[in-house]
């Protein structure tokens, strides 16, 4: 049986082949029967550590000391850029009043990094590639069956079009048999008119034939000549057929009526993956929406439904009062608007406190343990709708006290991090009135703002730099408006926008 084959034999000496393993070496990483160890370590004891083969590869294998190569080298000098010295380096003039460590717990430090590194890259790394590919096999799998339903839905188009030019066809078919009846019956009642002159010619032309062969004095004196009556002949009716005029066919307009293709769209998005956080797989949206609760919130217009959490929200209608209901729809809290007005809007901090914008006071206040405390207090202008950013920040639109302007401000806390009102132009970014600015932040930190007065989804990244504005597609805003009304954002950066 070959030892080194066989998957069943237990482990060999590395010299001999035949007796069955006792001890290892560390330094040369062979494994040694009892009596092989002599002969291993006969050039030196101190180049071998031998260890039973249990133990094996338990120990570190330190670098020799290039000062002193007798010695190894167990520390790292912090002064000398954490290079490796012995113990006989750090008695040196060289090493003197320097810091020093252990190899050993740096090691073990290291150890525990890459532990660390191999743990995310097996778990969060490779799972988030594994997904990404996954995803773009399903869109490679899908692609024939979205392009075919393109197809089916252009013949469907071209059936209808067959069908409203046949529509048209036959009505225009039954308006030349109108015409046609119309014409004969015209035709016909001249024909009619004629054909009875016809016959008083033909009875005049008899009587005087008898005239001619009669010998009497009295029929022929008084004989009426018909010349005068009949020399006034009929009108000739000439009626011209209708004829059919075809329109040229404009070929640009005909593939314009006949419906659009938009052109591909191929966008690439950051992909951020935190590795603080545990890994979550991305959803696909669900084809048919999913109903979880029911929840009678009292108000006569619901304005807003904020996430606490997976069993509670926060809501806000008409009135002052800010609810918080569970999803068996039990009221749990209510919190009321000192101002005794309407919030702008709530929103939910990282601590889970509730937060609300008041545009009486021209303040943001954060309710903390039941107690409702100032947060943000300004000057000249009033809050109009809250975003928390993932990194804990929150994010304010803003309009000035006489409806002029709009910005964005970011917050830590009560203190103001950065403003955001003009492009790289000096151009206002948003526009100057008092429309609501609804705001939202996508997993990339961009800040996506749906502004209502200008018509647009603006989008800066998170240092305030305009990346895209977005105004409708051309085929829907043609006939209508666009007029973003809400604006969020999906696991995979996607904006949903509501419009009015």
């Amino acid at each position: 049986m070959d030892p080194h084959s066989s998957a069943q034999d237990v482990h060999r000496c590395d010299f001999c082949e035949s007796a069955i393993v006792h001890s290892y070496c560390d330094f040369c990483h062979v494994n040694l029967c009892k009596p092989c160890v002599v002969d291993h370590i006969s050039d030196g004891y101190d180049k071998h550590k031998i260890v039973p083969f249990g133990e094996r590869r338990s120990t570190l294998i330190y670098p020799k000391c290039g000062t002193h190569p007798h010695k190894n080298c167990d520390l790292q000098c912090k002064n000398c850029n954490d290079i490796f010295v012995c113990s006989s380096c750090t008695a040196s003039q060289t090493h003197k009043g320097h810091i020093f460590v252990e190899v050993s717990e740096v090691y073990t430090t290291k150890k525990n990094d890459i532990a660390d590194e191999a743990n995310k890259l097996e778990n969060l790394i490779s799972p988030t590639y594994e997904e990404i590919a996954l995803d773009l096999e399903n869109q490679l799998a899908s692609l024939d069956g979205g392009y075919e339903k393109l197809t089916t839905a252009m013949s469907k188009q071209g059936e209808q079009w067959h069908r409203e030019i046949d529509i048209v066809i036959n009505k225009m078919k039954i308006q030349i048999s109108g015409i046609k009846v119309k014409h004969r019956d015209i035709l016909q009642k001249h024909l009619d008119e004629i054909k009875q002159i016809q016959a008083l010619i033909k009875q005049t032309l008899l009587a005087i034939e008898e005239i001619k062969k009669s010998t009497e004095v009295s029929p022929t004196i008084e004989y009426s000549s018909k010349i005068r009556e009949f020399s006034k002949l009929p009108p000739k009716v000439k009626i011209a057929l209708p004829t059919f005029f075809p329109k040229p066919l404009d070929h640009e307009k005909l593939y314009n009526m006949f419906g659009q293709i938009t052109p591909l769209s191929t966008a690439t998005e950051e992909n951020v993956l935190s590795l603080n956080q545990p890994n979550t797989s991305v959803r696909e949206l669900l084809d048919e929406p999913e109903l979880i609760a029911t929840i009678q919130t009292g108000y006569e217009n619901l304005h807003s439904v904020t996430y606490l959490n997976e069993d509670c929200v926060w809501t806000f209608g008409s009135t002052k009062d800010i609810k918080c209901f569970n999803m068996k729809g039990e009221l749990l809290y209510t919190v009321s608007n000192k101002s005794e007005q309407r919030p702008n809007d709530v929103a939910v901090d990282s601590d889970g406190n509730l937060l609300f914008g008041d545009g009486k006071s021209k303040s943001v206040n954060k309710v903390n343990n039941g107690q409702t405390e100032e947060l943000i207090r300004l000057q000249g202008w009033r809050p109009s709708k809250l975003c928390v950013t993932s990194t804990g920040g929150l994010l304010v639109t803003m309009i000035s006290d006489d409806d002029t302007q709009c910005k964005v401000i970011r917050y830590s806390g009560s203190t103001e991090k950065q403003t955001i009102q003009f492009d790289d132009e000096g151009k206002p970014l948003y526009s100057g009135s008092a429309v609501i600015k609804y705001i939202t932040e996508n997993r990339n930190h961009d800040i996506c703002v749906a502004d209502c007065g200008a018509g647009a989804v603006v989008v800066v990244n998170q240092n305030g730099k305009l990346r895209w504005r977005y105004t409708g597609h051309p085929s829907v805003t043609k006939n209508k408006s666009f007029i973003p009304f809400g604006i969020t954002t999906d696991s995979q950066s996607h904006k949903k926008i509501s419009r009015i």
